[in-house]
């Protein structure tokens, strides 16, 4: 039986240290689930289809696709996780303040489903400050995310962007 991780998040979008988190995770596992959290109150700028293929054309250029599976989840991680077979979570780390944060999930998943353990990963140095937030909040601006996402990745959000400032994320 392979050795499956599941790497939540709402990659939303996808970025440079989400891929950095991923390929650290298949040096591990034999198999990788990412699970998408997709929560019907919070307004996305990409749909969760949009998202799978990001993913997935991000993994056909840079990791091995067919270890790789993308699935949806609304409920406790932990709980998708098992679902999935994982038996572990993969939670990247960026700094003390994601460990503090991560350490209390960690011992809540941990009572709640002893069998999947959670397995942190650094992010490089490259890309630590990098987050979706902060991603979306820089393009909304006008600014270019090149640097922080993929190339395709960077091409979807422009394709968000109204014509002078930003991009709309209202009703996308």
């Amino acid at each position: 039986m392979p050795r499956r991780g599941f790497y939540p998040g709402s990659f939303d979008p996808l970025t440079n240290g989400h891929l950095s988190v991923l390929v650290q995770a298949l040096a591990v596992f034999d198999e990788v689930v990412v699970g998408i959290g997709v929560h019907p109150g919070k307004q996305a700028l990409f749909s969760f289809e949009e998202r799978v293929a990001m993913i997935r054309e991000a993994v056909a250029a840079s990791a091995a696709p067919e270890r790789v599976g993308v699935v949806s989840f609304d409920g406790l991680v932990v709980d998708a996780a098992d679902a999935a077979g994982a038996v572990a979570l993969i939670r990247g780390v960026r700094d003390g303040t994601d460990l503090d944060y991560e350490m209390q999930m960690a011992g809540m998943n941990g009572a709640m489903r002893p069998q999947v353990v959670t397995l942190f990963f650094p992010a490089s140095p490259d890309t630590r400050p990098i987050t979706a937030t902060l991603v979306r909040q820089i393009a909304k601006m006008g600014g270019d995310v090149s640097r922080f996402v993929p190339a395709h990745v960077a091409a979807a959000i422009r394709g968000k962007r109204g014509p002078r400032q930003g991009m709309d994320t209202e009703g996308s």
